[in-house]
């Protein structure tokens, strides 16, 4: 009896090139840039066009970052010690697995 396991589709969601995680990230800033413009409309045109270019800037940066990291980037740590198993001698089993042959 064996369990099926859904694997998915092996592939990042993506939408406007962004992928995975870097979604989230692009519409937090974009709904934080739509604020700021807002904000910053009461000083005029000027200042939600500040606004608005701050918002393009951060939605450039974290294309930047997707090129640069990936989807999956991970932090290394290199305080880890590494203990590998003594690896078996599988002759020895073999010989002793053949040896026990039954005859008829």
């Amino acid at each position: 009896m064996g369990f099926y396991l859904y694997k998915g589709l092996k592939k990042p969601l993506v939408f406007f090139g962004l992928k995975g995680k870097y979604i989230i990230y692009a519409v937090g800033v974009i709904g934080a840039g739509v604020v700021a413009a807002l904000i910053l409309s009461k000083f005029g045109l000027l200042g939600s066009l500040v606004g608005l270019a701050a918002t393009a800037g951060g939605v450039y940066l974290i294309f930047r970052r997707q090129d640069k990291y990936g989807l999956y980037d991970k932090t290394k740590n290199f305080n880890q010690i590494f203990i590998f198993p003594k690896r078996l001698n599988n002759n020895k089993i073999l010989k002793n697995g053949n040896s026990k042959k039954t005859r008829i």
